[in-house]
């Protein structure tokens, strides 16, 4: 009994010992402040010196698709129309290839539809991609200058924070980085 107690003993000294090298070994927080801060990803970008260019030039090119599908859907809209008058004297026959017609013509719209949309994702990447480079490479920095472990994005798609202190903001602090103004 004695000789079990000891092994129990000897056990928890040595996970102690083990639990205190583990813990020592681990990096040291900084001392004094939090270790995360916040930002808002969404006015950083869009103070983001050539925001509005980019902005401005993706829009233009969504609305040359919009115009396009605009008038592939009045051509859908017209032979829907001159179906619906004409289908009371179409012969069955005639009635189904007319609407074999229309429905390889609404698949031919939603497939352009659908490259539209596509095609005006993937250039919004294209134009968003360098600002958001420039934008992660100034929070990195601020995150290595002030020993933060986490920067949340409270613009974030199903971001939970409810309340923050505004002290940890970083915002202001990327923009005016941003925009070369002064600290």
């Amino acid at each position: 009994m004695q000789s079990r107690r000891k092994s129990v003993y000897l056990g928890f000294a040595v996970i102690a010992i083990l639990a205190t090298v583990t813990i020592a070994a681990l990096p040291a927080a900084p001392q004094g402040g939090p270790t995360f801060a916040y930002v808002s990803s969404e006015v950083i970008l869009r103070q983001t010196p050539g925001f509005a260019a980019a902005e401005s030039l993706w829009n233009a090119e969504v609305a040359s698709m919009r115009a396009d599908l605009e008038q592939l859907s009045r051509q859908l809209d017209s032979a829907v129309r001159a179906f619906d008058q004409q289908s009371i004297v179409l012969s069955p026959t005639a009635r189904q290839a007319k609407q074999e017609e229309l429905r390889q013509l609404n698949e031919q719209f939603q497939e352009r539809s659908n490259t539209a949309q596509l095609r005006a994702n993937q250039r919004q990447a294209e134009l968003m991609a360098p600002l958001e480079e420039r934008i992660q490479a100034v929070i990195d920095g601020l995150r290595a200058e002030r020993s933060l472990g986490i920067v949340f994005d409270v613009s974030a798609p199903g971001n939970n924070v409810i309340s923050a202190d505004p002290v940890l903001d970083l915002t202001s602090t990327v923009v005016r980085r941003l925009t070369g103004g002064s600290e």
